[in-house]
């Protein structure tokens, strides 16, 4: 038995190692001739130096053409380095520092993609979760297998237990668990019951259940995320354009560099001690790999940056335009204040105005209807209910006739309440009589304040308001979050012309459809996409996929940390080669030193720049920061009928 685990294990282990050199078969070429070489020259064999030195120069050839071609294409090769220092260390008989240099070459690919592998782990991670089956219950109830490309509006789902709901969807089944992670960054179960809308994404838990498909693949939510993934990940990195940056200075400075060593020595071989040391394998490896790191951690914290160079963009931000429905507000009018007049009792009033809502589909109807549930308010039954298009909705509760609608329609001449900025009221007569008003309102997020704040913190010189509110309400909410300009009754175009008038490099944060164009035309555009519409969120180059506007701010904090990071790495790396390249040049270094030595080098700036994968240390954890932000809304959710309740 114990043979048998051993034979298997053996037989992973070749199928891995073959794998591996399939995957680069130049790694593979250069072991094989430094292991061959090894053997010929423990056996004295005379040719061994020209068996190298052949196979290195091949490699330069092969570098060479990589080079033209990228020239060609309209980019700077750094290779140009590499291929000197191998053709040098050829010429003066350094031929096993020819051969560390092909390998660190070749092998400084194989280490690009583990350190990029790792560092894109939780973008791939959410790729690799897509659901592309679905169960379609036919008219008989019996279960076949679609792709969820096939599946239609409406159609009837089977999804079993552990299986990740395939499109967005409506629960037929009484109950269901869900893990949504994935989509809310909750990391509890969710319960569902009858009627409850599931978001495709979500696990399902212990029990099968059946659902009916609101959406197509394409436009459920977990899908968009998909799509928004696939994005970032086929994106170029701005690490090419930082590269060549220092590739050309870092090229040069190194010729110099062996050029004065030969000119003081007279010793050719000095030109390979210095330019063994000058391969621009940190150049090529660690921006990149500190790119991947950085939309990597954003994904973690429920940010989906579309594509790396928005990255380089973030860190240079100086303006923030923010709108304010949906993004500094909730977007939804929620209940405030229930004003009653003398002799009415509020929560009689209160059930009996739901009572008549719940006929409504209005939006304040519905919020209306809602704070009652959140109340545990016991709604009595409504009859002969109609509703009045632009005015409102009557009805019989209780042998009362109530009336619900817009003050134009019921409220009485005498009968004032003072309206303040934000506030919409919604009147209530009594059999023929005004008996009080409902005041709602958007209510402020409880991290707006600390989102414009982080802002600042982070960097940014200005942060303003763009809104089609009016003036009152648009400079209300504006001194409650700390902005300092407000751009009020704005229509989208006039958005637009705001955003580009302001400090450049600008960022828009918004969520709805008339967002859409300010968020294209900003350097950065940040969409809500957790509430906000798909326009917005195809429109950004940044989707905040949870409801907490403060991730916005983060996305800042990342892209500064993930530039700092990178020009750290490159920085790491050219200072010692730089280093290095001194020491080759007093001549006290063997060739073969310095290129084990720049294979250290490699490895300390990719380890370096796998820390714009995780939070600086001067960096408050985002999950301590938004639970700050819960206990606020929780202590300022409805928990009392009569905290609302104020007479008329």
């Amino acid at each position: 038995m114990l043979e048998n685990q051993i034979f298997v294990y053996d037989n992973v282990a070749m199928r891995s190692v073959f794998k591996f050199f399939k995957s680069y078969p130049q790694v593979g070429a250069t072991l094989f001739v430094g292991v061959t070489a090894g053997l010929l020259e423990l056996g004295n064999v005379g040719w061994v130096c020209w068996y190298v030195s052949a196979f290195a120069l091949v490699m330069a050839l092969i570098l060479a053409w990589d080079m033209v071609k990228e020239i060609v294409g309209g980019a700077w090769g750094v290779d140009l380095l590499a291929i000197t220092a191998i053709v040098s260390t050829v010429l003066v008989g350094e031929y096993w520092a020819a051969l560390i240099v092909c390998l660190m070459l070749s092998g400084g690919e194989a280490l690009e993609d583990f350190a990029g592998n790792r560092a894109r782990s939780q973008l791939t991670g959410l790729l690799e979760g897509a659901p592309t089956v679905a169960h379609v219950l036919d008219d008989a109830g019996v279960p076949k297998d679609a792709a969820i490309e096939e599946v239609e509006l409406g159609a009837r789902l089977l999804v079993r237990p552990g299986e990740v709901v395939p499109v967005d969807g409506v629960l037929e089944s009484d109950f269901a668990l869900t893990e949504e992670s994935s989509l809310t960054g909750e990391p509890l179960p969710v319960e569902h019951r009858k009627g409850d809308e599931l978001l495709s994404g979500g696990v399902n838990g212990a029990d099968a259940i059946i659902m009916t498909a609101t959406a197509v693949a394409a436009q459920s939510q977990y899908q968009k995320i998909i799509e928004l993934v696939r994005q970032a990940q086929d994106s170029q990195a701005p690490a090419v354009r930082l590269a060549d940056k220092v590739a050309v200075p870092f090229t040069v400075f190194a010729f110099i560099i062996a050029g004065i060593a030969y000119w003081i020595s007279g010793d050719v071989i000095r030109i390979a001690e210095v330019l063994v040391v000058a391969t621009p394998c940190p150049l090529l490896i660690a921006a990149p790999v500190a790119f991947l790191g950085g939309m990597n951690r954003s994904a973690k914290e429920g940010i989906i940056i579309k594509d790396s160079g928005t990255l380089e963009r973030l860190s240079k931000i100086n303006t923030v335009a923010m709108d304010k429905t949906g993004t500094l507000t909730y977007g939804d009018p929620q209940l405030s204040h229930i004003y009653v007049a003398e002799g009415v009792d509020g929560a009689e009033l209160f059930a009996m105005v739901a009572a008549v809502e719940s006929h409504s589909a209005h939006i304040l109807a519905s919020a209306i209807v809602a704070a009652a549930n959140q109340l545990d308010i016991q709604v009595p039954l409504a009859q002969n209910v109609t509703e009045i298009t632009g005015k409102g909705v009557t009805g019989e509760v209780l042998d009362h006739r109530v009336e619900v609608g817009s003050g134009s329609w019921l409220s009485d001449g005498d009968k004032h309440v003072k309206l303040h900025s934000g506030q919409i009221l919604v009147h209530v007569r009594l059999d023929g009589k005004w008996a009080g008003a409902f005041s709602l309102e958007d209510k402020v997020r409880p991290d707006a304040a600390a989102t414009v704040a982080a802002f600042k913190d982070f960097g940014v010189e200005h942060v303003m308001m763009i809104t089609g509110d009016g003036e009152e309400t648009a400079k209300s909410i504006a001194g409650m979050v700390g902005i300092d300009e407000v751009r009020y009754s704005l229509l989208p175009n006039e958005k637009v012309d705001a955003v580009k008038s302001a400090k450049h490099p600008v960022a828009a944060v918004g969520d709805g459809v008339n967002d859409a164009p300010v968020l294209a035309v900003a350097d950065v555009g940040i969409a809500m996409g957790a509430r906000g519409s798909s326009a917005a969120s195809e429109s950004a180059d940044v989707v905040v996929m949870l409801d907490d506007i403060y991730r916005a701010a983060r996305s800042v904090t990342i892209g500064k940390r993930t530039m700092r990071i990178a020009m750290q790495a490159i920085g790491i790396g050219v200072g010692l080669s730089v280093i290095l390249m001194l020491i080759g040049a007093t001549g006290i270094m063997p060739a073969v030193i310095g290129a084990f030595m720049q294979e250290i080098i490699d490895l300390a700036c990719i380890l370096w720049a796998l820390l714009a994968a995780r939070p600086g240390k001067d960096e408050t954890p985002i999950d301590e920061v938004l639970n700050k932000f819960d206990e606020e809304e929780s202590s300022t959710k409805l928990n009392s009928l009569q905290a609302l309740i104020v007479e008329a």
